[in-house]
Parts: C-alpha cells; structure tokens; sequence
C-alpha cells in the first residue's frame, strides 16, 4: 500500500515538474520568437528606431514582469 502511494507521489511530482519546465522554456522561446520579429521587421526598415525601442522595451518589460512574480 505505501509502495503505489510513493509510486504516485513520484507520478505527480514529475509531472508538475515537467510541465514546470515545458513553460518556462515556452516563454523564453516565445520571447526570443517575438524580439526576433521584432529585430528583422525593424532591419527591413518596417518600423523605425523609435518604435522598435518602444516595442523592444515593452517586450523586455513583459518578460521581466512574467519571470519575477
């Protein structure tokens, strides 16, 4: 009886554990993906310096905000 409750616990802590870091790497991929966008829409001269410093700071501020709580 004790061995399938640790059988379980072992379960359910891995899959918080992974599903922990699956979003943490999604949001850095994410962030990375949108600066990305960000830097070749402003090299194809889309935007100018001035909003992408505006955008840029705003994705960075997103970032930080989801990162520290």
């Amino acid at each position: 009886m004790i061995f399938w409750i640790f059988i379980i616990a072992i379960g359910i802590w891995a899959i918080w554990y992974f599903e922990k870091s699956h979003n943490s790497i999604s949001k850095q991929l994410s962030k990375n993906t949108s600066i990305e966008i960000l830097k070749r829409r402003f090299a194809k001269g889309e935007i100018t310096e001035e909003e992408y410093d505006e955008k840029r700071a705003v994705l960075e501020e997103d970032e930080y905000l989801n990162t520290h709580p």
